[in-house]
């Protein structure tokens, strides 16, 4: 409750951020024959794909990369069959569409993922020179002896050593109110989500992975491989709060049928 009357007062204090602009990037696809693993029967959903975001905030203070998308070494391979059986295909690696801006990932000064799994992290150590914003918790368990079984350190091992901010809950970004990373723990760790607040767009909330599918929602369903049931239930419920008294809009990352209604980079949304 504290974290959620924190970041309220913050939106309330500071007005729409009129220079910022939000970019989405088309990082990859998730195809699977098979959804009961997020906690959901092939009946309550007809879903089967899953759009993989990546995001960029430009401030006048700085530009923040939210999510990293697929591995960048599939890009342009087409259709890559995993071990699970599900289906990944990149058509083009973060880096080539950060061209059409005119940027590179020297360009970016903070990084942020919403969690460490290999569809939000593909490109990450390629921003090894950026700061690093993330939970203590998911730094702790990414980086630790101890391997985790869900994360793999390959794809952002050079992170390690670089700048990073250690995270104990909520954080106003540019300390203005208008980039918001909120701690919603449990489907890993150290689990976060982003609350932006756009001038003309109005305030608007990226999800993370707290749900997979439109039905995650309307059901409140929690997939098998989270960190912890509990946690993510308590995560939805903070962020549910906070989405009402904000007004903001919500966008499910990995939903198929927001993406294709969403314009992407070079366009922005202000």
């Amino acid at each position: 409750m504290r974290q959620i009357l924190l970041t309220l007062l913050l939106l309330s204090a500071a007005s729409a951020q009129a220079g910022v602009k939000l970019y989405v990037f088309d990082c990859g696809n998730l195809k699977f024959d098979d959804v009961s693993a997020f906690g959901l029967t092939n009946e309550e959903t007809s879903v089967r794909e899953l759009f993989v975001p990546c995001y960029l905030i430009e401030h006048e203070n700085g530009r923040l990369l939210w999510d990293a998308g697929l591995p960048t070494a599939i890009a342009g391979q087409g259709p890559v069959v995993m071990e699970s059986g599900a289906i990944m295909e990149l058509g083009r690696s973060l880096p080539e569409q950060l061209t059409e801006l005119d940027l590179t990932a020297a360009d970016i000064e903070q990084v942020a993922f919403s969690h460490m799994h290999f569809d939000h992290v593909g490109a990450a150590n390629l921003f090894s020179h950026s700061t690093l914003l993330i939970q203590k918790t998911e730094f702790e368990a990414a980086f630790g002896d101890e391997l985790i079984s869900v994360f793999d350190p390959t794809l952002y091992s050079e992170l390690a050593d670089s700048k990073h901010k250690l995270l104990e809950g909520d954080h106003d970004v540019f300390g203005d109110g208008s980039v918001t990373i909120v701690s919603a723990p449990g489907h890993t760790v150290g689990h976060q989500v982003l609350l932006l607040r756009l001038a003309n767009f109005g305030p608007l909330l990226l999800s993370g992975d707290l749900y997979h599918f439109e039905a995650s929602r309307r059901l409140r369903r929690t997939p098998d491989f989270n960190f912890d049931k509990t946690q993510t239930l308590q995560a939805m419920d903070k962020v549910e709060a906070l989405v009402e008294k904000t007004g903001a809009t919500f966008w499910i990352e990995h939903s198929k049928a927001l993406a294709d209604t969403l314009k992407l980079a070079p366009a922005y949304y202000d």
